[in-house]
């Protein structure tokens, strides 16, 4: 059998040798069923291979060995690892292959987890380890110390003294840690982009000093309550980092016109900076800070005290500033209608505006606003009393794309601003506390309410109807304050689903004692024992409760939803321009107050309900 098989082969060679085909004929013996393209073929001729045909090199064979997903490009295996949120996931990928391993691991080691001690002790040690296979240290950009804040101290970030390609390091309201422990990290570190030390009130010019020294490309500091720090240090960041572009110094009582005026004029790119509460400042920094700061677009100088119209009214003529998009003068009592003039005359694209507690200004200043516009989505005019309904209707006439006003305190509003308040179609929010010409009427404009109910007509009463037409017109809405309002937090059915007051004094100074450092300046003011009482604000889950807690009793004819007052499907011209619109909006919430949920009760000293400053008042 063996002798005929091979007799075979031979007379099918030799018939393959002398055929005029370029193409091989098919072996007895070959049941193949792939074609491919055999090297005695002409290119466009197919044959059948035969094993004979089919010897490859060693490099051929390690090729077919290798599975397809392993061929790919680097990049494109990056960009499929990129999109894998879990860290855990992006392990499993690196014990795949050695191509996998070197091409996840530097998005694992990217930005470490180290949101509890073991995983920071394991982050630690694997950036120490000088025989380890990837060289870890100098994987690490991000680094986030902020979840252990109370457990972080000058040791703890020692073993990062090797990591110095850091780009962002994080490091809010650590408060055990001192100039040791920045001087360590910031040593050599010529890649750090962003530095945040927010709260650390233990840090000096000494760490600030080290960081203007060894940080040439920084580009954000955010050192936000570090009281110790002075202009010395200031100073010598802004001339030796002259790439920064965000800087917020809030509750750096120490600073003054000298580390402001450094940074005018040595760090041109500014596009970001927060002087909250820098007491000191004065007319001349601010003007020179916007005079130089031509792609300024945010400008914060709540309670700023000292700053006067002459900071506005005296910068170079015929210049504007089309790149500023937010200020805030909360409590700059010295501002005044020149001052509003000049600044929208100069600033015509402006989109947040906060003028809160600046009550000196009037119809005037309001009449000015109007002329940006459509540029205009957030206007905070708390505690502007003489403002009146015929400067809150032209605003609203003009600027149709207002998201968030705030009038909180505006005594001489009536029912005429909320119903033309009511027409704007972007409309999210509204502020009108302490507003005690206001009535049903505003309610019930606000909330589209038209069906017709005779007054005698026994059920509900006209304010909780309003509201629970409110609830229904509204379905985004997640804040309601009806705190004060006797027909609602009188009755136990309806108080079951507002938020828990915040505590009295005794209990807040327990709660102080046991809260985080870094959680401090999120702790509400105490409340007395009267505010506590009448405290009645329906908050997240809480609103929705109370809606269908009134839909179950309701009609659906009266209540059904006729639409919202924002449409999410509408696009809307400009607001992609600068990808910013919500972020700045959701900021602005947190700067003047918005957000801020238990400063409905505190306006004792007429200091601010709807605004932040409601529970820190004048004192």
């Amino acid at each position: 059998m063996t002798q005929l098989r091979e007799a075979t082969l031979h007379a099918s060679e030799t018939a393959s040798v002398s055929s005029s085909s370029s193409s091989p004929e098919r072996a007895v013996y070959d049941d193949t069923d792939f074609f491919t393209t055999q090297r005695n073929d002409s290119q466009s001729s197919l044959g059948v291979a035969s094993l004979r045909d089919m010897t490859m090199s060693s490099s051929d064979n390690l090729v077919y060995r290798i599975s397809p997903i392993s061929r790919l490009p680097s990049e494109l295996l990056i960009c499929c690892f990129s999109k894998l949120s879990s860290s855990i996931d992006l392990r499993t990928c690196m014990l795949v292959s050695k191509t996998w391993s070197s091409n996840a691991v530097d998005l694992l080691w990217h930005r470490p987890l180290c949101n509890t001690w073991p995983n920071l002790q394991n982050v630690a040690r694997s950036v120490q380890e000088p025989t380890s296979y990837y060289p870890y240290c100098s994987l690490v950009k991000r680094l986030n110390l902020s979840n252990l804040s109370d457990e972080v101290n000058d040791g703890t970030v020692q073993p990062f003294m090797h990591c110095k390609r850091i780009e962002r390091l994080t490091l809010t309201g650590c408060k055990a840690l001192t100039d040791r422990g920045i001087v360590t990290v910031v040593d050599g570190s010529t890649s750090l982009l962003a530095l945040d030390i927010t709260g650390l009130d233990a840090v000096t010019d000494h760490a600030l000093k080290a960081v203007a020294e060894n940080c040439p490309r920084l580009q954000g500091l955010n050192i936000t309550d570090c009281s110790k720090v002075t202009d010395e240090s200031l100073t010598a960041v802004a001339q030796n980092c002259r790439h920064l572009k965000r800087l917020k110094l809030n509750n750096c009582t120490l600073v003054t016109d000298e580390s402001v005026t450094a940074v005018a004029r040595h760090c041109p790119a500014m596009l970001e900076i927060d002087l909250h509460n820098c007491r000191q400042v004065t007319d001349q920094s601010i003007k020179l800070l916007i005079s130089r700061g031509r792609q300024l677009r945010e400008l914060r100088v709540a309670h700023c005290s000292q700053i006067t119209d002459n900071a506005f009214l005296e910068l170079p003529k015929h210049l504007t500033f089309d790149s500023l998009r937010i200020l805030d003068l909360t409590a700059c009592y010295q501002v005044h209608d020149d001052a509003v003039e000049k600044i929208i005359e100069t600033s015509p694209r402006l989109r947040n505006l906060v003028l809160a507690k600046c009550k000196d200004i009037t119809d005037r200043s309001v009449n000015a606003i109007t002329r940006l516009g459509k540029n205009l989505h957030y206007i905070h005019l708390g505690h502007c009393a003489q403002i009146t309904d015929a400067a809150v209707i032209h605003l609203v006439k003009m600027c149709n794309r207002i998201r968030y006003i705030d009038l909180a305190c505006c005594h001489r509003l009536t029912d005429l601003s909320v119903t033309q308040l009511a027409t704007l179609p972007k409309l999210r929010r509204i502020g009108l506390v302490k507003c005690q010409a206001i009535t049903d009427r505003s309610i019930m404009a606000l909330a589209k309410y038209s069906r017709e109910v005779p007054p005698k007509q026994p059920g509900p009463s006209l304010l909780e109807r309003g509201i629970h037409a409110l609830l229904n017109r509204c379905p985004k809405l997640t804040h309601l304050s009806l705190t004060g309002v006797q027909a609602f937090f009188v009755r136990e059915d309806l108080t079951a689903f507002i938020r828990e007051a915040p505590p009295g004094t005794e209990a807040f100074e327990k709660k102080r004692l046991q809260l985080l450092p870094a959680n401090l300046m999120n702790l509400p003011a105490e409340f007395t024992e009267h505010q506590r009482t009448m405290f009645c604000v329906f908050s997240g889950p809480g609103v929705n409760r109370l809606r269908d807690y009134l839909n179950s009793d309701a009609p659906a004819t009266i209540y059904a939803p006729e639409g919202t007052m924002y449409d999410d499907s509408e696009a809307e011209d400009g607001d992609a321009e600068d990808g910013d619109t919500d972020q700045q909006v959701t900021g602005m919430m947190n700067a003047t107050g918005l957000g801020v949920d238990d400063d409905d009760m505190n306006d004792e000293d007429e200091a601010g309900e709807g605004s932040q400053y409601g529970a820190e008042a004048d004192a």
